[in-house]
Formats: structure tokens, C-alpha cells, sequence
């Protein structure tokens, strides 16, 4: 049991939540504004559904990398590993990707029968067909004969799954509307998850070249894929400035909504130290720091416009 705990790689799991955070509690602080209630049952749904997206994504990368050889290139990962370690087989990753696949679409039916049924028909198949694209994006990584993920392509998906479908699907399923201003948090949502990949694929860009694994930051190269991450690190608070902005509270007294913005210097500290890197493998540890801390934006985020009426 532990290696399976292991392979799902339960340090992703804040990133996966923090979009779903972000969505569902700017939805009931408007959803509040606007008289109308907010359904919790919705919101349990949605964090169920994107943690077995998470876990099911996890697994069919630590598969398609496995079969493929690429963990094996990998000297200090390949432990942890399971199927590059033999620790778990492929077959029994293959069949858990196949179960996990299940369980997210059944989970997914269940989500959208609680947001939609039966007002809303035409966006609940709409966002059957977003769930079915989310399974098949997380699975497609590094599963199959061209697996996006070894063509640089992984950051644009991450972008939309984790960042625009995320976060605006979940404040739809609410509102049942969409608004123009939800670009925002989208987009810091979604450049603070593409800022997790690129480390990664920074740490691994030496063994990558070996399996073939063309990642962006491969295709850039060290220095670039640098400069890129600090650009994705530095974005996304202003994109939350920018969304209180035109929600007009610099209007108003109501300066605890900035709350947000204490991350400022944990952030630049954050930045400062990844820059100071010069041995890929020393990336690591900062995987779970930028995990953490965009979960901790959507947190901020959600208690600043919620909790203080």
C-alpha cells in the first residue's frame, strides 16, 4: 500500500485543490452579493473529482515514463518511481489508471448531476465533455504512441486543465455563468501550476535528453526555462491585483480582500533562491514550495472576499 501512496505522489495534490478553491469561493462571494446561496455539496464534489483527476494523472505518468524507459534515466528519482523501480508492475499500473479512470468519470457524472439536473441539460453534457477531455489530458501526458508531454506541449494543458478549466468551470458550476474577469485568477492559477511543471522538467532536462523527452524547458534550454519560470512566478499576484481591481476594491475600505498580497516577499525570497540554482537536481524541493504556495493564494484569495462581510 505505501508504494502506491507513494506513486501518487501526494505532494501534487495542493496544486490540483487550489484551482477548485479559487473558482468555488469567488463564486459564493458573489453568489452572497448577488442574495442567492452556495452548494457545499457541489463544492466536497468538485475537490473529490479533482484529486482522483490528480491521483489517475499521476499514475499515468509514473507509467507512460516507466514503460518508456524514462524514469530508469532519472538517478534520483527512480526510486520513488514505482514502476522504473519494479516496485509495482506495469500491468498493475496500467490497470490502476484504468480503475482511477472510472472512478474520476463516475465521480464526474455525480458532480455535474448536483450542479445541473435538470435545469441545465445543455452544460451538463457540455461539461460531460470537459470531464472526458481532463481524463484523457491526464492520462495522455506520457501515455501512448505521442504523448504530449514529450513533444513541450505539457505546459499549454497544464495551463487550461489546471488554470482556466479549473477555476472557471468550478465558479460556473455555482453561478451558472461566466464571467470575463475569471481570466485572471484562471491565468495565475494556471502559470503557478505551469511553474511547478517547468521546474520539474527543469530538475530532469539532462536525463530527458537522453529518453527523448522533449519538455519545453529541454527545447529553451536551462537558462531560458530560468528566466521563463521567474516570469511565470512573477505574474500571478498582479493578475489577482488586477481582478480586485476591476471588482473595485481599491474603492472601497474593504483592504482586508488584499490579504493575498502578504505573499509578495515569500514569494520574491521564493524566486531569489531559484534563480541561485545552478545544478538542475538541486530544483527539487522547490516543486512542493511553488505547490504550496499557490495553494495558499487561492486560500488567501477565498478568505479575503468571504470572511470578512
Amino acid at each position: 500500500m505505501s508504494d502506491w501512496i507513494k506513486a501518487a505522489r501526494l505532494r501534487t495534490l495542493p496544486l490540483s485543490l487550489s484551482g477548485i478553491i479559487m473558482g468555488a469561493f469567488i463564486a459564493k462571494w458573489r453568489l452572497y452579493g448577488e442574495g442567492e446561496t452556495w452548494d457545499w455539496k457541489i463544492f466536497a464534489l468538485a475537490l473529490v473529482v479533482t484529486l482522483l483527476y490528480q491521483v489517475l494523472s499521476n499514475y499515468a505518468n509514473d507509467y507512460g515514463d516507466g514503460v518508456k524507459g524514462t524514469d530508469a534515466k532519472r538517478a534520483s528519482e527512480a526510486e520513488a518511481r514505482a514502476v522504473a523501480s519494479g516496485k509495482i508492475t506495469a500491468k498493475q499500473m496500467r490497470n490502476a489508471v484504468i480503475l482511477f479512470s472510472i472512478l474520476s468519470f463516475v465521480a464526474t457524472i455525480a458532480l455535474l448531476y448536483v450542479a445541473f439536473i435538470p435545469k441545465y441539460m445543455n452544460e451538463f453534457y457540455i461539461f460531460i465533455g470537459l470531464g472526458v477531455a481532463s481524463i484523457l489530458a491526464a492520462i495522455g501526458y506520457t501515455v501512448g504512441k505521442k504523448p504530449y508531454g514529450y513533444m513541450g506541449l505539457g505546459d499549454i494543458f497544464v495551463f487550461i486543465f489546471f488554470g482556466l478549466v479549473s477555476v472557471c468551470g468550478s465558479y460556473f458550476l455555482f453561478t451558472k455563468s461566466f464571467s470575463w474577469d475569471m481570466l485572471l485568477p484562471g491565468t495565475a492559477i494556471g502559470m503557478m501550476s505551469m511553474a511547478v511543471l517547468n521546474l520539474n522538467n527543469m530538475r530532469d532536462i539532462e536525463s530527458d535528453k537522453l529518453s527523448g523527452k522533449n519538455s519545453f524547458a529541454l527545447r529553451i534550454g536551462f537558462k531560458n526555462a530560468m528566466i521563463y519560470e521567474m516570469i511565470l512566478l512573477q505574474l500571478p499576484l498582479i493578475l489577482i491585483l488586477m481582478f480586485l481591481g476591476v471588482n473595485g476594491f481599491f474603492q472601497t475600505q474593504n483592504y482586508y480582500v488584499f490579504i493575498v498580497m502578504i505573499l509578495l516577499l515569500p514569494l520574491m525570497k521564493l524566486r531569489r533562491k531559484i534563480m541561485a540554482v545552478k545544478n538542475p537536481r538541486e530544483l527539487d524541493p522547490f516543486l512542493k514550495q511553488v505547490g504550496i504556495m499557490t495553494f495558499v493564494m487561492a486560500v488567501l484569495t477565498a478568505f479575503g472576499l468571504n470572511f470578512f462581510h
